[in-house]
């Protein structure tokens, strides 16, 4: 059974390997990094953040990482940011807190990031709409199915005079 993120992808010709792991696994991306055999950082975690303007933006990061708040506030553009309720996620999304994938659902204009560091990677995992179901994806190809603007947010700032 093809899912829509699924069909998205295979309507704008995007390669990707579906997989499937047991839906009684635990959720968390570092579980399905575990069930399907790669690293935690390329379970790619889809957050839904709320900024003060009304705005909601995608970002996404792996599964080890968290956002430093003054990337993550700078990238967006707003100082005032803050993780959307699950409310919030399902009503701009269509999904649950879970498994949300990375595109697809998205409406014109609307802002995703992209952890720079997952560049690097040969491979991500991103969720595929339902918990079990999971996406492998190169990021050159995540990068484009989901218009991601790639941005540091998880390395601090040097201060290159320092």
């Amino acid at each position: 059974m093809k899912l829509p993120s699924h069909l998205y992808l295979d309507k704008h010709d995007i390669p990707y390997e579906p997989r499937s792991f047991s839906p009684q696994t635990e959720k968390g991306a570092a579980n399905v990094a575990h069930a399907l055999g790669f690293s935690e950082r390329q379970a790619v975690k889809t957050l839904i953040f709320q900024v003060d303007t009304g705005e909601r933006v995608l970002v996404m990061l792996g599964g080890d990482q968290n956002a430093i708040s003054g990337n993550l506030k700078r990238a967006i553009g707003s100082r005032n940011i803050r993780m959307a309720d699950p409310e919030a996620v399902k009503e701009t999304t269509g999904y649950v807190i879970g498994s949300i994938p990375a595109f697809g659902w998205q409406p014109e204009g609307f802002r995703t990031f992209l952890e720079a560091s997952l560049v690097r990677e040969p491979i991500l995992g991103t969720g595929a709409g339902q918990w079990g179901k999971e996406i492998m994806i190169t990021p050159e190809n995540l990068i484009k199915a989901s218009n991601a603007i790639v941005v540091n947010l998880t390395e601090r700032e040097t201060n290159q005079f320092g």
